[in-house]
């Protein structure tokens, strides 16, 4: 197994792409801490891992804008599994408003949880991963930090943000053995999304690729599985595009 003995801590794992994270990663070996904001479904999560995959997982709730929450979570995986192997900055939130249409709150709440989390998650997780002499980041971006009006303002700008501190963190602490990358995703089938899918001409937009599908989480999980393990041990501040060829169509 990819991740044998290995503990990941992976946010928004209460649904999505998260939850499919979590579970790829507790059937290849790893130990996981399931953080989601909403309790109930970190649970969940949990109670598959523990069926499903046979593994071992805990549920934290957790706000990943909060750096109280953050290091909550991060203390959890150190005193229940020992310490901090991966870190998976997923959460996030979904945002398609333009510029004029965003007030002060809701700018505050995207960029806190989708960017300012991830910049708190690595914060507290690296100098975990630094008592081990290595581990790997997995940033959740998205096609939208590539391309400038893939989606609302302010998810956009929080997406060109995560990138930048991918870049950041795998270029200070690659030579202490941590490598830190990102995902860029697509349209990807999850409960964010779902509504959107439902419009005809919608989703005739998001499947108009080169692929004809929209994701789904397990395409998103296969990816964090190659960056989370081994496999990527050359790979450092690299931006993996999941997104079925949109970027070329």
């Amino acid at each position: 197994m990819k991740l044998e003995g290995r503990v990941a801590v992976i946010t928004g794992a209460g649904s999505g792409m998260g939850r499919g994270m979590a579970l790829l990663f507790a059937q290849e070996g790893a130990k996981v801490v399931a953080v989601d904001w909403v309790g109930e479904s970190a649970e969940e999560t949990v109670r598959l891992i523990e069926t499903e995959a046979k593994g071992e997982a805990v549920a934290v709730k957790a706000d990943v804008s909060s750096a109280e929450d953050v290091d909550r979570m991060i203390s959890t995986a150190v005193e229940r599994f020992g310490g901090v192997d991966i870190l998976c900055n997923n959460a996030g939130i979904l945002d398609m408003k333009p510029c004029t249409e965003i007030d002060d709150a809701w700018w505050d709440k995207v960029i806190g949880v989708n960017l300012k989390g991830v910049f708190l998650g690595c914060r507290r997780a690296i100098p975990e991963m630094l008592k081990r002499g290595k581990g790997a980041i997995v940033n959740t971006a998205s096609i939208a930090g590539l391309l400038g009006g893939a989606a609302g303002m302010a998810y956009t700008v929080s997406k060109h943000g995560v990138i930048g501190v991918t870049r950041s963190v795998a270029a200070q602490y690659g030579p202490q053995g941590i490598r830190c990358n990102a995902i860029c995703p697509g349209a990807v089938e999850t409960g964010m999304t779902r509504d959107m899918l439902k419009d005809p001409a919608t989703l005739q937009w998001l499947t108009s690729t080169p692929i004809r599908r929209v994701g789904q989480p397990a395409d998103i999980a296969q990816a964090a599985l190659y960056l989370a393990s081994d496999d990527s041990s050359f790979v450092t501040g690299a931006l993996l595009v999941v997104d079925g060829g949109w970027v070329v169509r």
